[in-house]
């Protein structure tokens, strides 16, 4: 049997920019790839390969040739690397709080037999464990981040007008959910199609929100309101739209946390701009970072010691 392997590339090996930018392109490589045997991990800060060393060697050179990675090598360093990713030791905001869902995820293309998965899953379980006891929590939070940014930028107690959230995934649903938009006049969800997002909010009784299409936005302008932009799904002509909204609407800022920038400082002009790889950014992880640093070592130990039990019994079974 050939032994299993593992390449990998994220923040560490590379600027996150760069990783997230590739790891759009590959993301829908992971059903072929899986009928190969190959797990594909591809969130927006890692691009990661994992199977038998032959299956593997086609994947080098599509795609990490002209790059730097880390490879490594053997079930008991994959199954210590994929425990630590699961546990957000390995992340770019430590603690991470949707790693280990978006690495079982990545999963779902696979053949459940396949001694990567087992592999795999004994990791997700393992490193979520050691998270849970060890209080290895992300304090970095968007909704909070959010928050920070509105009271820097109404710093005398001054009435903001409009919350502009645009995109109605997961985290956009959140924000609203968390009370970021109760100190504005209203919130308003940006879409392209009011009627369709409409019955997709219809199970949300919870989300109390206007619709709005971005070519109603800015009449007139707002420099008292504040953009949130919470999706990736945005085309080359959807971001010419928001762009052209934006423009007219001059809000207060503009707020991207969309792992690839939607946007750039040079398109929207003398806009306020702030993205998740600017200073203000950098700043909330730096925090969140330290405050964990001193859990990181006992986490660390844990996951291997757990690993360590497990080895003997279902290494053994799995070759």
């Amino acid at each position: 049997m050939s032994k299993l392997v593992g390449l990998y590339r994220d923040h560490q090996t590379t600027a996150p920019l760069a990783v997230a930018e590739q790891s759009a392109q590959v993301k829908p490589l992971a059903a072929d790839l899986a009928r190969s045997g190959i797990l594909l991990v591809a969130t927006c800060a890692r691009v990661e390969a994992y199977g038998d060393e032959s299956g593997l060697r086609n994947i080098d050179s599509m795609i990490f040739s002209g790059f730097s990675y880390g490879r490594v090598e053997g079930e008991v360093a994959i199954a210590q690397r994929l425990a630590e990713i699961a546990s957000g030791a390995r992340s770019q905001i430590l603690g991470e709080n949707y790693i280990s869902d978006q690495l079982e995820k990545s999963l779902e293309f696979l053949d459940p037999n396949l001694p990567i998965v087992q592999i795999a899953r004994l990791a997700i379980d393992t490193g979520r464990a050691a998270r849970q006891r060890q209080r290895f929590i992300a304090s970095f939070n968007y909704d909070q981040i959010v928050r920070d940014i509105i009271i820097d930028r109404f710093p005398y107690g001054e009435l903001p007008n409009r919350l502009y959230i645009i995109g109605a995934g997961m985290l956009g649903r959140e924000l609203i959910r968390s009370g970021v938009g109760d100190r504005f006049r209203s919130t308003v969800l940006v879409t392209r199609n009011p009627k369709n997002l409409r019955k997709r909010l219809r199970p949300w009784t919870d989300i109390q929100v206007a619709l709005m299409r971005p070519a109603e936005i800015g009449y007139p302008r707002e420099p008292q309101s504040i953009v949130v932009i919470a999706t990736a799904d945005v085309n080359d002509e959807y971001e010419g739209t928001l762009l052209d909204a934006l423009l007219r609407l001059e809000p207060r800022t503009i707020v991207d946390l969309s792992s690839i920038p939607v946007l750039s400082s040079q398109a929207v002009g003398k806009l306020n701009y702030v993205s998740m790889y600017d200073e203000e950014f950098l700043r909330f992880i730096e925090q969140n970072n330290k405050r964990l640093a001193q859990k990181l070592p006992p986490l660390l130990s844990e996951i291997e010691a757990k690993l360590r039990v497990a080895q003997d019994e279902f290494f053994a079974n799995s070759t």
